[in-house]
Protein backbone atom coordinates (compact mmCIF):
# COMPACT_ATOMS: atom_id res chain seq x y z
CA UNK A 1 0.00 0.00 0.00
CA UNK A 2 1.37 3.90 -0.28
CA UNK A 3 1.46 5.54 2.19
CA UNK A 4 2.79 9.39 2.19
CA UNK A 5 6.64 7.76 3.50
CA UNK A 6 6.92 5.84 -0.10
CA UNK A 7 5.26 8.50 -2.22
CA UNK A 8 7.81 10.49 -0.87
CA UNK A 9 10.69 8.54 -1.09
CA UNK A 10 9.46 7.98 -5.12
CA UNK A 11 9.82 11.78 -5.42
CA UNK A 12 13.44 12.20 -3.86
CA UNK A 13 14.95 9.53 -5.85
CA UNK A 14 13.93 11.13 -9.14
CA UNK A 15 15.13 14.63 -7.62
CA UNK A 16 18.67 12.92 -7.26
CA UNK A 17 18.46 11.03 -10.45
CA UNK A 18 21.27 10.94 -12.85
CA UNK A 19 23.22 8.33 -14.32
CA UNK A 20 25.48 7.71 -11.77
CA UNK A 21 22.42 6.56 -9.54
CA UNK A 22 20.54 4.58 -12.14
CA UNK A 23 21.02 1.77 -9.41
CA UNK A 24 18.84 3.53 -7.04
CA UNK A 25 15.60 2.72 -9.26
CA UNK A 26 15.97 -0.74 -7.60
CA UNK A 27 14.87 1.29 -4.18
CA UNK A 28 10.94 2.56 -5.69
CA UNK A 29 10.60 -0.31 -8.62
CA UNK A 30 9.52 -3.65 -8.03
CA UNK A 31 11.75 -6.35 -10.22
CA UNK A 32 8.38 -6.52 -12.11
CA UNK A 33 8.13 -3.27 -12.87
CA UNK A 34 5.80 -2.62 -16.10
CA UNK A 35 6.57 1.00 -17.05
CA UNK A 36 4.78 3.08 -19.97
CA UNK A 37 5.38 6.39 -21.17
CA UNK A 38 4.50 7.97 -24.88
CA UNK A 39 7.45 6.43 -26.63
CA UNK A 40 8.33 2.97 -24.62
CA UNK A 41 6.48 0.23 -22.61
CA UNK A 42 9.50 -1.40 -20.87
CA UNK A 43 8.86 -4.46 -18.27
CA UNK A 44 11.35 -5.83 -15.66
CA UNK A 45 13.58 -3.67 -13.85
CA UNK A 46 16.68 -4.42 -15.50
CA UNK A 47 15.22 -3.14 -18.70
CA UNK A 48 14.14 -0.06 -17.29
CA UNK A 49 17.74 0.56 -15.98
CA UNK A 50 18.82 0.13 -19.45
CA UNK A 51 16.18 2.67 -20.77
CA UNK A 52 16.77 5.18 -18.00
CA UNK A 53 20.72 4.48 -18.57
CA UNK A 54 20.42 5.56 -22.24
CA UNK A 55 17.94 8.70 -21.46
CA UNK A 56 20.48 9.86 -19.06
CA UNK A 57 23.59 9.43 -21.34
CA UNK A 58 23.38 12.51 -23.04
CA UNK A 59 21.45 14.54 -20.34
CA UNK A 60 23.27 17.89 -19.20
CA UNK A 61 20.81 18.58 -16.63
CA UNK A 62 17.70 17.76 -15.77
CA UNK A 63 15.11 18.49 -12.47
CA UNK A 64 11.24 17.48 -11.61
CA UNK A 65 8.95 20.02 -9.92
CA UNK A 66 6.34 17.77 -8.61
CA UNK A 67 2.65 19.18 -8.13
CA UNK A 68 -0.45 17.75 -6.32
CA UNK A 69 0.80 13.72 -5.36
CA UNK A 70 -2.49 12.06 -4.22
CA UNK A 71 -2.69 8.91 -3.47
CA UNK A 72 -5.39 6.41 -2.69
CA UNK A 73 -4.86 3.05 -1.15
CA UNK A 74 -2.32 1.39 -3.28
CA UNK A 75 -2.53 4.01 -6.02
CA UNK A 76 -1.19 7.71 -7.05
CA UNK A 77 -1.23 10.22 -8.90
CA UNK A 78 1.63 13.16 -9.56
CA UNK A 79 1.37 16.48 -11.32
CA UNK A 80 5.45 17.51 -12.45
CA UNK A 81 7.40 19.58 -15.37
CA UNK A 82 10.40 18.23 -15.95
CA UNK A 83 13.38 20.64 -17.07
CA UNK A 84 16.15 19.01 -18.38
CA UNK A 85 18.79 19.93 -21.18
CA UNK A 86 20.24 17.69 -24.50
CA UNK A 87 22.87 18.77 -26.13
CA UNK A 88 21.00 18.41 -29.42
CA UNK A 89 17.92 19.75 -28.75
CA UNK A 90 17.51 23.55 -28.87
CA UNK A 91 21.12 24.22 -28.82
CA UNK A 92 21.13 22.79 -25.41
CA UNK A 93 19.00 24.89 -23.78
CA UNK A 94 16.21 23.83 -21.17
CA UNK A 95 13.50 22.39 -22.02
CA UNK A 96 10.68 22.33 -19.57
CA UNK A 97 7.93 19.64 -20.35
CA UNK A 98 4.90 19.06 -18.39
CA UNK A 99 3.52 15.74 -17.43
CA UNK A 100 1.90 13.22 -15.24
CA UNK A 101 2.30 10.10 -13.54
CA UNK A 102 0.28 7.11 -12.43
CA UNK A 103 1.55 4.85 -9.99
CA UNK A 104 0.70 1.45 -9.02
CA UNK A 105 2.41 0.21 -5.40
CA UNK A 106 2.87 -3.11 -3.97
CA UNK A 107 2.62 -3.98 -0.55
CA UNK A 108 6.56 -3.44 0.14
CA UNK A 109 5.93 0.17 -1.45
CA UNK A 110 7.66 -0.16 -4.48
CA UNK A 111 5.80 0.33 -7.60
CA UNK A 112 4.97 -1.99 -9.74
CA UNK A 113 2.89 0.01 -12.87
CA UNK A 114 3.99 3.66 -13.80
CA UNK A 115 2.67 5.27 -17.01
CA UNK A 116 3.29 8.30 -17.78
CA UNK A 117 1.45 11.12 -19.93
CA UNK A 118 3.04 14.25 -21.62
CA UNK A 119 3.58 15.48 -24.79
CA UNK A 120 6.39 14.16 -26.70
CA UNK A 121 6.17 16.64 -29.74
CA UNK A 122 7.27 19.36 -27.14
CA UNK A 123 9.64 17.03 -25.42
CA UNK A 124 11.54 15.98 -28.70
CA UNK A 125 9.88 16.57 -31.98
CA UNK A 126 9.50 20.41 -32.22
CA UNK A 127 12.89 20.54 -31.17
CA UNK A 128 14.59 18.69 -33.77
CA UNK A 129 15.65 20.19 -37.27
CA UNK A 130 13.75 19.80 -40.02
CA UNK A 131 10.38 17.73 -37.92
CA UNK A 132 10.25 20.87 -35.59
CA UNK A 133 9.49 23.08 -38.24
CA UNK A 134 6.68 20.97 -39.29
CA UNK A 135 5.93 20.01 -35.91
CA UNK A 136 5.54 23.83 -34.96
CA UNK A 137 3.58 24.72 -38.25
CA UNK A 138 0.88 21.85 -38.00
CA UNK A 139 0.45 23.00 -34.11
CA UNK A 140 -0.08 26.71 -35.06
CA UNK A 141 -2.70 25.72 -38.10
CA UNK A 142 -4.41 23.19 -35.40
CA UNK A 143 -4.91 26.14 -33.15
CA UNK A 144 -6.17 28.42 -36.20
Amino acid sequence: MVTDKSMQHFLNVYQELRLDTIETLAEIYSDDIHFIDPAHEIKGLPALRTYFSRLYENINHIHFDFRAPLHIQDTAYVQWCMTFSHPRLKNGREIPVDGASFLKFKADGKVCYHRDYFDLGSMLYQHLPVIGTIVKTINRRLGT
